[in-house]
């Protein structure tokens, strides 16, 4: 493995802290025990054979599970240290992962949190190269080789500040927004798509964003002045605690519900650490969920 990251049998010796002919004579003993030649060597430098992409992709969740076993000791031996692994989309990072990190913090302060924040589809490519151990989003579609457990069900709002005179509207429809500022993400990305589609079901056409951005940070200051509209989840105005210089307005959005939760490598055991991380990840949610 160390070979192919580095490129080269000579760098791959100096980050394993031993000689050039050392390693050369562990790859030779390896490639005669399994019968196949591991690597193609040239004067650029060495190349996988398919053989060896095999062998890696498996390597990869043995050294993931022996990582998890060492970590699994330490716990037992000091359940106050460790380290969690996580990925979440921008917004459940906000509202969800940060008070589920703070509140596990103040019990034990010695455990280390390393967040990934992302698109879907590149945090569920995380999870199955075991970059991390849990995502944190919305569950529909999820891949076959996937664990899910619905935390609760959302539906997008149209949002703007408190301060914007349609706060003070107690009936509205979508298209009376048409001509107002938008500030959302452009409509080529995942979640700009979905903010397209729901004026394309009702047979409307998206107006001309005022301010399109990546950035969830930069569109929140906007609809915090009162003068943008955009469209949102709704968890983000109610955790880790109700809005207030936000507000949803009374448009319905029913047919963008979707449920939000947990999502795990099929057969893959949990640290004991994640286990505590999820259960404050529960207590987060616990006014959205609907009770069992």
């Amino acid at each position: 493995m160390t070979v192919v990251q580095a490129g080269g049998l000579g760098k791959a010796a100096g980050q394993l802290g031993i000689s050039q002919p050392a390693v050369s004579k562990s790859l030779a003993a390896l490639e005669n025990t399994l019968g196949v030649r591991l690597l193609e060597r040239s004067r650029q430098g060495t190349t996988p054979t398919p053989y060896a992409v095999a062998l890696i992709k498996r390597s990869a969740a043995i050294f993931d599970e022996l990582r998890q076993g060492f970590q699994d000791i330490e716990f037992l031996a000091d359940p106050s240290v460790g380290e969690v692994r996580i990925g979440a989309t921008e917004p459940l990072s906000v509202a969800v992962i940060a008070p589920a990190i703070n509140q596990l913090y103040r019990k034990l302060p010695r455990i280390r949190f390393r967040v990934t924040v992302g698109d879907q589809a590149a945090l569920f490519r995380g999870l199955l190269d075991r970059h991390f151990e849990v995502v944190l989003g919305t569950i529909a579609p999820v891949p076959d080789q996937f664990d899910v457990d619905t935390l609760f069900e959302d539906t997008l709002v149209v949002a703007t500040g408190a301060e914007n005179p349609l706060a003070r509207r107690r009936k509205l429809a979508l298209s009376d927004l048409l001509n107002e500022p938008w500030a959302t993400f452009p409509f080529d990305s995942r979640f700009g798509s979905l903010v397209e589609n729901v004026f394309l079901v009702r047979g409307l056409n998206p107006p001309e964003p005022t301010v399109t951005s990546l950035s969830p940070y930069l569109l929140n200051e906007l609809r915090v002045t009162g003068h943008f509209v955009s469209i949102v989840p709704s968890f983000s105005l109610e955790l880790p605690h109700k809005h207030r210089a936000i507000t949803a307005l009374p448009i319905s959005l029913a047919e963008t519900r979707m449920p939000v939760g947990i999502v795990t490598l099929k057969n893959r055991m949990l640290s004991p650490r994640v286990k505590l991380f999820l259960d404050q990840v529960r207590l987060v949610v616990k006014p959205l969920a609907k009770p069992k």
